[in-house]
């Protein structure tokens, strides 16, 4: 069963400036919680990453998806191309709305994480956190201005 959540933050940053971070996927293991590793493996005519293989190691899980990306002005959109071991569906958005002081990031996300009945329970909370997490962290880094 899968489990979504939708959440916003501000960041201190004009649009482009959140763009850099999203876009900059080799960075990512440096400020993105729980990516070990991540390989752009096609891009788009326009130069974006088309589809990206990330590597997780988070506490007991590890393991290793494909995402496929979509890039429009105001909105970042991805989902599962090639599912993982335990994160068998990943689908959401970061869609960004300047506002004042700075861009409103909102972070749709939709799990599908293999895992036995038991932890099953878990998964609602684990999706919040990956969710709070992911935002928490980009505008960290977005703020810190370290976009390469």
């Amino acid at each position: 069963m899968s489990e979504s959540i939708s959440t916003s933050t501000v960041v201190a940053a004009d649009r482009s400036a959140v763009l850099a971070v999203i876009a900059d996927f080799p960075a990512y293991p440096e400020w993105a919680n729980g990516v070990s590793a991540c390989e752009v493996l096609t891009s788009a005519g326009d130069g974006h990453a088309k589809t990206v293989r990330f590597a997780l190691e988070a506490r007991a899980v590890k393991d290793s998806y494909v995402l496929d990306f979509e890039w429009g002005q105001d909105a970042v959109r991805f989902t599962t191309s090639e599912p993982g071991t335990m994160v068998t569906g990943l689908t959401g958005a970061y869609r960004l709305a300047e506002t004042t002081g700075g861009t409103e990031v909102t972070y749709d996300l939709t799990t599908d994480l293999k895992m036995p009945a038991i932890l099953g329970l878990l998964k609602k909370g684990m999706t919040k956190m990956i969710a709070q997490n992911t935002l928490k962290d980009l505008r960290r880094r977005v703020e810190a201005g370290t976009a390469s």
